[in-house]
Protein backbone atom coordinates (compact mmCIF):
# COMPACT_ATOMS: atom_id res chain seq x y z
CA UNK A 1 0.00 0.00 0.00
CA UNK A 2 2.78 2.30 0.68
CA UNK A 3 4.34 1.62 -2.27
CA UNK A 4 1.04 2.36 -4.23
CA UNK A 5 0.30 5.56 -2.41
CA UNK A 6 4.42 6.78 -3.27
CA UNK A 7 3.47 5.65 -6.66
CA UNK A 8 0.48 8.37 -6.97
CA UNK A 9 1.95 11.25 -5.25
CA UNK A 10 4.71 11.09 -7.74
CA UNK A 11 2.62 10.55 -10.65
CA UNK A 12 0.60 13.91 -9.37
CA UNK A 13 4.14 15.44 -8.58
CA UNK A 14 5.80 14.76 -11.64
CA UNK A 15 2.60 15.81 -13.73
CA UNK A 16 3.20 19.38 -12.19
CA UNK A 17 6.95 19.37 -12.94
CA UNK A 18 6.51 19.02 -16.20
CA UNK A 19 3.65 21.27 -16.42
CA UNK A 20 5.99 24.05 -14.72
CA UNK A 21 8.77 23.49 -16.95
CA UNK A 22 6.82 24.32 -20.11
CA UNK A 23 6.10 27.25 -18.31
CA UNK A 24 8.04 30.40 -18.70
CA UNK A 25 10.04 30.85 -15.32
CA UNK A 26 7.99 33.73 -14.06
CA UNK A 27 4.86 32.09 -15.00
CA UNK A 28 5.87 29.10 -13.38
CA UNK A 29 6.77 31.20 -9.87
CA UNK A 30 3.17 32.44 -9.97
CA UNK A 31 1.19 29.92 -11.01
CA UNK A 32 3.10 28.27 -8.48
CA UNK A 33 2.20 30.66 -5.52
CA UNK A 34 -1.66 30.98 -6.48
CA UNK A 35 -1.75 26.76 -5.60
CA UNK A 36 0.05 27.14 -3.15
CA UNK A 37 -1.54 30.04 -0.91
CA UNK A 38 -4.63 28.68 -2.38
CA UNK A 39 -4.75 24.99 -0.83
CA UNK A 40 -1.53 25.49 1.63
CA UNK A 41 -3.50 27.01 4.37
CA UNK A 42 -6.33 24.28 4.32
CA UNK A 43 -3.53 21.43 4.77
CA UNK A 44 -2.86 19.37 7.78
CA UNK A 45 0.59 20.84 8.21
CA UNK A 46 -0.57 24.42 8.60
CA UNK A 47 -1.63 23.46 12.29
CA UNK A 48 2.28 23.35 13.00
CA UNK A 49 2.74 26.57 11.30
CA UNK A 50 0.15 28.24 13.21
CA UNK A 51 1.20 26.61 16.54
CA UNK A 52 5.12 27.91 15.86
CA UNK A 53 3.86 31.24 15.00
CA UNK A 54 1.45 31.86 17.93
CA UNK A 55 4.53 30.75 20.50
CA UNK A 56 7.15 32.38 18.61
CA UNK A 57 5.34 35.84 18.19
CA UNK A 58 3.27 35.52 21.42
CA UNK A 59 1.58 39.58 20.51
CA UNK A 60 0.96 38.94 17.14
CA UNK A 61 -3.17 39.26 16.70
CA UNK A 62 -4.68 36.06 14.96
CA UNK A 63 -5.27 37.96 11.86
CA UNK A 64 -1.62 38.59 11.08
CA UNK A 65 -0.73 34.66 11.38
CA UNK A 66 -3.08 33.95 8.91
CA UNK A 67 -1.49 36.41 6.42
CA UNK A 68 1.88 34.59 7.53
CA UNK A 69 0.42 31.19 6.69
CA UNK A 70 -0.70 32.26 3.47
CA UNK A 71 2.06 33.94 2.40
CA UNK A 72 4.46 31.30 3.39
CA UNK A 73 2.40 29.02 0.81
CA UNK A 74 3.33 31.63 -1.35
CA UNK A 75 6.33 31.19 -1.30
CA UNK A 76 6.54 27.56 -0.96
CA UNK A 77 4.00 27.30 -4.18
CA UNK A 78 6.46 29.20 -5.56
CA UNK A 79 10.00 27.36 -5.01
CA UNK A 80 8.07 24.37 -6.40
CA UNK A 81 7.49 26.20 -9.97
CA UNK A 82 10.82 27.14 -10.38
CA UNK A 83 12.41 24.31 -9.43
CA UNK A 84 12.88 22.70 -12.73
CA UNK A 85 13.78 26.82 -14.11
CA UNK A 86 17.25 26.27 -11.94
CA UNK A 87 19.17 26.92 -14.26
CA UNK A 88 17.72 30.27 -15.14
CA UNK A 89 19.33 31.76 -11.78
CA UNK A 90 22.75 32.23 -12.82
CA UNK A 91 23.53 34.48 -10.22
CA UNK A 92 26.71 36.06 -11.78
CA UNK A 93 25.05 37.31 -16.03
CA UNK A 94 24.40 40.09 -16.51
CA UNK A 95 20.60 39.66 -16.79
CA UNK A 96 20.86 37.71 -13.56
CA UNK A 97 17.56 36.89 -11.53
CA UNK A 98 20.20 37.07 -8.45
CA UNK A 99 21.57 39.26 -6.41
CA UNK A 100 24.86 38.43 -4.62
CA UNK A 101 26.14 39.79 -1.31
CA UNK A 102 29.40 38.95 0.39
CA UNK A 103 30.79 37.17 -2.53
CA UNK A 104 34.06 37.74 -1.20
CA UNK A 105 33.59 35.03 1.15
CA UNK A 106 32.89 32.52 -1.56
CA UNK A 107 36.60 33.72 -2.97
CA UNK A 108 38.27 33.04 0.27
CA UNK A 109 37.02 29.50 0.03
CA UNK A 110 38.60 29.01 -3.46
CA UNK A 111 42.05 29.82 -1.97
CA UNK A 112 41.20 28.66 1.35
CA UNK A 113 43.79 25.59 2.57
CA UNK A 114 40.88 23.90 4.21
CA UNK A 115 36.89 23.34 2.64
CA UNK A 116 34.42 25.34 3.98
CA UNK A 117 31.18 25.01 5.09
CA UNK A 118 28.26 26.63 4.70
CA UNK A 119 25.36 26.51 6.45
CA UNK A 120 21.92 28.40 6.07
CA UNK A 121 18.15 27.06 6.12
CA UNK A 122 14.69 26.67 4.45
CA UNK A 123 14.27 30.32 3.08
CA UNK A 124 13.12 31.92 0.21
CA UNK A 125 13.88 29.61 -2.46
CA UNK A 126 17.14 27.89 -1.00
CA UNK A 127 17.72 25.99 -4.09
CA UNK A 128 19.24 29.02 -5.24
CA UNK A 129 21.53 29.34 -2.54
CA UNK A 130 23.95 26.69 -3.90
CA UNK A 131 24.59 28.54 -7.07
CA UNK A 132 25.62 31.55 -5.69
CA UNK A 133 28.85 28.86 -4.69
CA UNK A 134 28.94 26.91 -7.77
CA UNK A 135 29.29 29.83 -10.42
CA UNK A 136 31.70 31.58 -8.26
CA UNK A 137 34.02 28.49 -9.14
CA UNK A 138 33.65 26.73 -5.83
CA UNK A 139 32.82 22.51 -5.71
CA UNK A 140 29.95 22.33 -3.13
CA UNK A 141 28.58 19.46 -2.72
CA UNK A 142 24.49 19.43 -1.02
CA UNK A 143 23.91 17.34 2.82
CA UNK A 144 20.20 16.93 2.57
CA UNK A 145 17.17 15.23 4.11
CA UNK A 146 16.17 12.33 1.56
CA UNK A 147 12.41 12.23 0.91
CA UNK A 148 10.48 9.94 2.51
CA UNK A 149 9.09 8.89 -0.97
CA UNK A 150 11.81 7.45 -2.95
CA UNK A 151 10.32 8.22 -6.23
CA UNK A 152 9.80 11.79 -5.08
CA UNK A 153 13.26 12.11 -3.88
CA UNK A 154 14.32 11.30 -7.48
CA UNK A 155 12.42 14.15 -9.00
CA UNK A 156 14.12 16.87 -6.61
CA UNK A 157 17.40 15.56 -7.52
CA UNK A 158 16.51 16.09 -11.65
CA UNK A 159 15.96 19.78 -10.80
CA UNK A 160 19.12 19.79 -8.97
CA UNK A 161 21.17 18.39 -11.60
CA UNK A 162 22.21 22.10 -12.90
CA UNK A 163 24.45 22.59 -9.84
CA UNK A 164 26.76 20.14 -10.96
CA UNK A 165 27.10 18.80 -7.18
CA UNK A 166 26.95 15.54 -5.55
CA UNK A 167 24.21 15.47 -2.98
CA UNK A 168 24.84 13.52 0.46
CA UNK A 169 21.73 12.90 2.64
CA UNK A 170 22.04 13.23 6.14
CA UNK A 171 22.45 10.12 8.41
CA UNK A 172 24.73 7.31 8.39
CA UNK A 173 24.26 6.45 5.05
CA UNK A 174 25.86 9.87 3.74
CA UNK A 175 28.21 10.21 6.52
CA UNK A 176 30.70 8.49 4.65
CA UNK A 177 30.73 10.00 1.45
CA UNK A 178 30.82 13.90 3.28
CA UNK A 179 34.17 13.30 5.14
CA UNK A 180 35.09 11.92 2.04
CA UNK A 181 34.28 14.99 0.34
CA UNK A 182 36.37 17.13 2.85
CA UNK A 183 39.12 15.18 2.84
CA UNK A 184 39.78 15.86 -0.96
CA UNK A 185 38.76 19.31 -0.09
CA UNK A 186 35.69 19.89 -1.34
CA UNK A 187 32.96 22.33 0.36
CA UNK A 188 29.72 21.49 1.66
CA UNK A 189 26.63 22.77 2.28
CA UNK A 190 24.18 22.73 5.18
CA UNK A 191 20.38 23.24 6.20
CA UNK A 192 20.40 23.27 10.03
CA UNK A 193 16.72 24.56 10.82
CA UNK A 194 15.12 20.90 11.07
CA UNK A 195 14.72 18.99 14.51
CA UNK A 196 16.91 16.30 14.79
CA UNK A 197 15.48 13.62 17.17
CA UNK A 198 19.13 12.59 18.69
CA UNK A 199 20.82 16.31 18.09
CA UNK A 200 21.27 18.83 21.42
CA UNK A 201 19.29 21.29 23.05
CA UNK A 202 20.33 24.48 21.81
CA UNK A 203 18.12 27.90 21.93
CA UNK A 204 16.23 29.13 18.67
CA UNK A 205 13.55 31.86 18.51
CA UNK A 206 14.01 31.94 22.19
CA UNK A 207 13.33 28.09 23.09
CA UNK A 208 15.47 25.03 22.93
CA UNK A 209 15.10 23.01 20.10
CA UNK A 210 16.78 19.95 19.11
CA UNK A 211 19.74 20.72 16.86
CA UNK A 212 22.12 18.94 14.63
CA UNK A 213 25.38 19.45 16.18
CA UNK A 214 26.98 18.36 12.54
CA UNK A 215 28.12 21.50 11.17
CA UNK A 216 30.27 22.51 14.40
CA UNK A 217 31.58 18.69 14.89
CA UNK A 218 33.51 19.12 11.37
CA UNK A 219 34.11 22.68 11.51
CA UNK A 220 36.14 21.76 14.85
CA UNK A 221 37.72 18.37 13.63
CA UNK A 222 38.55 19.60 9.75
CA UNK A 223 39.34 23.15 10.76
CA UNK A 224 36.74 24.11 8.26
CA UNK A 225 35.70 27.83 8.06
CA UNK A 226 31.67 28.10 8.59
CA UNK A 227 29.76 30.54 5.66
CA UNK A 228 26.54 31.46 6.79
CA UNK A 229 24.67 31.98 3.28
CA UNK A 230 20.94 34.06 3.04
CA UNK A 231 18.36 34.21 0.23
CA UNK A 232 15.51 36.35 0.19
CA UNK A 233 12.82 37.03 -2.02
CA UNK A 234 12.93 40.29 -3.32
CA UNK A 235 9.44 40.32 -5.83
CA UNK A 236 8.43 37.09 -7.92
CA UNK A 237 11.18 34.91 -9.61
CA UNK A 238 13.86 37.74 -8.25
CA UNK A 239 16.17 37.33 -5.11
CA UNK A 240 19.34 37.92 -3.02
CA UNK A 241 21.92 35.67 -2.11
CA UNK A 242 24.13 37.12 1.27
CA UNK A 243 26.95 35.52 2.34
CA UNK A 244 28.32 36.45 6.05
CA UNK A 245 32.10 36.85 7.50
CA UNK A 246 32.85 32.85 8.62
CA UNK A 247 31.63 32.09 12.36
CA UNK A 248 34.33 32.34 14.84
CA UNK A 249 35.31 28.77 15.88
CA UNK A 250 35.67 28.86 19.49
CA UNK A 251 38.89 27.06 21.00
CA UNK A 252 38.73 26.54 25.02
CA UNK A 253 39.61 22.68 24.77
CA UNK A 254 35.88 21.52 25.85
CA UNK A 255 34.51 20.23 22.49
CA UNK A 256 31.03 19.99 23.66
CA UNK A 257 30.49 23.07 25.23
CA UNK A 258 32.66 24.51 21.52
CA UNK A 259 30.16 23.08 19.56
CA UNK A 260 27.50 24.55 21.92
CA UNK A 261 28.59 28.09 21.60
CA UNK A 262 28.84 27.45 17.42
CA UNK A 263 25.17 26.01 17.40
CA UNK A 264 23.99 28.60 19.54
CA UNK A 265 25.38 31.60 17.34
CA UNK A 266 24.30 29.55 14.02
CA UNK A 267 20.67 29.35 15.67
CA UNK A 268 20.52 33.02 16.75
CA UNK A 269 21.58 34.05 12.79
CA UNK A 270 19.09 32.05 11.45
CA UNK A 271 16.07 33.51 13.80
CA UNK A 272 17.29 37.09 12.81
CA UNK A 273 16.75 36.04 9.32
CA UNK A 274 13.02 34.64 10.46
CA UNK A 275 11.92 37.61 12.45
CA UNK A 276 12.74 39.96 9.45
CA UNK A 277 11.18 37.70 6.96
CA UNK A 278 8.71 35.07 8.92
CA UNK A 279 7.00 34.22 5.54
CA UNK A 280 10.00 32.97 3.83
CA UNK A 281 10.97 30.46 5.99
CA UNK A 282 9.59 26.66 6.29
CA UNK A 283 7.25 26.86 9.32
CA UNK A 284 5.26 23.77 8.65
CA UNK A 285 8.54 21.84 10.46
CA UNK A 286 7.49 20.50 13.92
CA UNK A 287 10.70 22.52 15.38
CA UNK A 288 9.42 22.55 18.58
CA UNK A 289 7.91 19.08 19.61
CA UNK A 290 5.27 18.84 22.37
Amino acid sequence: MRRSRHALEYAAARMLYTFFSLLPVDWASSLGGWVGRTFGPGLHVSINARRNLKRSFPEWPSDKIEQTVQDMWDNLGRTAGEHPHLSAFDPYRADSRVDVVGAEYCDLLKHASTPGLFVSGHFANWEVTPLAGTRRGLTVHLVYRRANNPFFDRLLQKGRNTLNSDFYPKGAQGAKAILRALKRGDNLALLVDQKMNDGIAVPFLGRDAMTAPAVAELALRYNCPVVPARVERLKGAHFRVTFYPPIDRPETGNQQQDILVMMTEINRQLGEWIKEKPAQWLWVHNRWPE
